[in-house]
């Protein structure tokens, strides 16, 4: 049927609106809303800049380990006794024997870490003490070595010199002879010696026979080399750990020796 030239007009401008309306309807509808982002993945391994701490934002508070605190003690030492080590103090010889009537007993060297704690550095060496033990209220001629913590200022010997920090008196009156308590030879003990500051002047040597309170409280306790027995009161070790001892102390530690039974030395 043949159409009209106004039929085909009409037709043409009924096309172009339709089509005009379609096209506003697409550009006027509201965005459609953005795909989620994808979740961040945690790493399988903690990727913190190395040094830098944790318990960031959103971190649980049980997550952060916490810090190990050193002990400030010696092992081995209670509170009153550690109580009277001085505050400078780096080095500890700690000698301890099993109970107050024994001639026997054991020393390590302790030295203070950087972190605040105490690490053994030498020893532990069997050493000998008093025939009787050991007192908290020495006397001359107890045959018992005093308790307590005493600093360690002077050493000497007959021979010489094996490399000490400390000050070191070479003297031929440190010559030794005659026999021990148990029988024993006591030739070439005092070729090394360490002063203990009981009842003397620090800073003098080991010889020095002044004493601050009085001839009945007793002196001259040393560590010295073991002649294989019990001591009137000093402490021996066994040559070689001694002059290794010797070596070791240093004076700007404030060296100190802790010693006495191992009840009393943990009070």
């Amino acid at each position: 049927m043949p159409v009209h030239k106004g039929a085909t007009a009409l037709l043409c401008a009924g096309t172009l609106c339709a089509a005009l309306l379609l096209s506003a309807c697409a550009s006027t509808a509201p965005p459609a809303p953005a795909a989620p982002a994808a979740a961040s993945v945690p790493p399988a391994s903690d990727a913190r800049p190395a040094g830098a701490a944790p318990g960031g934002p959103g971190e649980p508070a049980s997550s952060i380990a916490s810090a190990p605190v050193p002990d400030p003690r010696i092992p081995g030492i209670g509170p009153a006794t550690q109580a009277l080590v001085p505050d400078g103090t780096g080095q500890a010889l700690v000698v301890t024997g099993s109970t107050a009537d024994d001639n026997t007993s054991t020393a390590t060297l302790y030295e203070r870490n950087p972190g605040g704690g105490w690490t053994a550095t030498a020893g532990p060496w069997p050493t000998h003490n008093a025939l009787r033990g050991w007192t908290a209220d020495h006397t001359a001629g107890d045959l018992r070595t005093p308790i307590g913590v005493f600093r360690l200022d002077d050493a000497g010997g007959r021979l010489p010199d094996p490399g000490s920090r400390l000050p070191y008196d070479q003297d031929p009156e440190f010559a030794i002879s005659g026999t021990g308590l148990s029988g024993e030879p006591l030739e070439g003990s005092f070729d090394h010696v360490i002063a203990i500051d009981y009842n003397r002047v620090p800073g003098r040597s080991p010889l020095d026979k002044e004493r601050p309170l009085g001839a009945g409280k007793g002196g001259g306790v040393w560590i010295h080399v073991d002649h294989g027995g019990p001591t009137q009161a000093c402490i021996t070790l066994d040559r070689e750990p001694l002059r290794r001892l010797i070596r070791a102390l240093d004076p700007a530690e404030e060296p100190v020796i802790v010693m006495g039974p191992a009840s009393d030395l943990a009070g």
